[in-house]
């Protein structure tokens, strides 16, 4: 499985291959589907470019993208996006129409209450396990981690140098992952070399511009579909 991640935390700063509006998430999806991504995760965002777990905005950006594929869904359920444990909750119990999957950052204060109220609504759980936390040690514990669709193996390590060789200690620490299937990826300088690990180890991965801005040979990447096509070859070729 290829993932593509449309967006992410980044703004109008980050260049204008970045999909803010709900139809530009949907032009960017589809044609990201069509070079060969299997699954998306995408920010819904505010007129200003905010990421925002609002149930209007996140209807309108779903709808505009369902419209356009036919894949899987997932959205970020991040503290950046509402940083109050207790409100991120009940922005949540709002939504009228719901993701396939929704992301769920395990070293975040609650997390586990975010999971199980994602559970509780029928939507799929990515338990993101983030490297430099202590996300791997809380998950090895929790008894939800067995209910989760999938686990993110995310490596923050940025420098291609070094970001490998996190990744494999990541992997470590979360052994076994109650069973759930893994998906690794980096980021911005590592996440090139981390793909390729994952093409190795035969995981599932993702790629698109909350990732990376560039290819592999350093070029500006124009689209999210550019990624995804690189991504791909990366992948198989290793």
């Amino acid at each position: 499985m290829v993932q593509v991640c449309l967006n992410g935390p980044r703004t109008a700063a980050d260049g204008t291959a970045v999909p803010l509006t709900p139809e530009s998430m949907a032009d960017s999806a589809a044609a990201a589907v069509a070079a060969g991504a299997t699954d998306i995760h995408v920010h819904p965002k505010t007129p200003c470019g905010r990421d925002t777990l609002s149930p209007r905005v996140l209807a309108e950006t779903l709808g505009a993208i369902r419209a356009r594929v036919s894949v899987p869904v997932g959205v970020t359920t991040g503290a950046w996006a509402e940083p109050d444990p207790a409100a991120r909750l009940d922005r949540i119990r709002s939504w009228t129409v719901l993701p396939d999957h929704a992301s769920v950052n395990w070293h975040e204060p609650g997390a586990e209450q975010v999971a199980a109220e994602l559970l509780a609504l029928g939507v799929g759980v990515e338990a993101g396990i983030w490297s430099g936390t202590d996300a791997a040690e809380r998950f090895a514990v929790s008894p939800l981690a067995p209910k989760v669709l999938r686990v993110l193996a995310e490596v923050t390590d940025t420098d291609p140098s070094s970001a490998v060789v996190s990744a494999r200690a990541l992997l470590s620490d979360l052994g076994a992952a109650h069973g759930r299937p893994v998906l690794l990826h980096g980021e911005d300088g590592g996440a090139w070399p981390v793909l390729r690990l994952a093409g190795r180890l035969g995981l599932a991965t993702r790629v698109g511009l909350e990732d990376v801005l560039l290819l592999p040979d350093g070029r500006r990447a124009g689209s999210n579909a550019e990624l995804v096509a690189a991504g791909l070859v990366e992948y198989r070729t290793g």
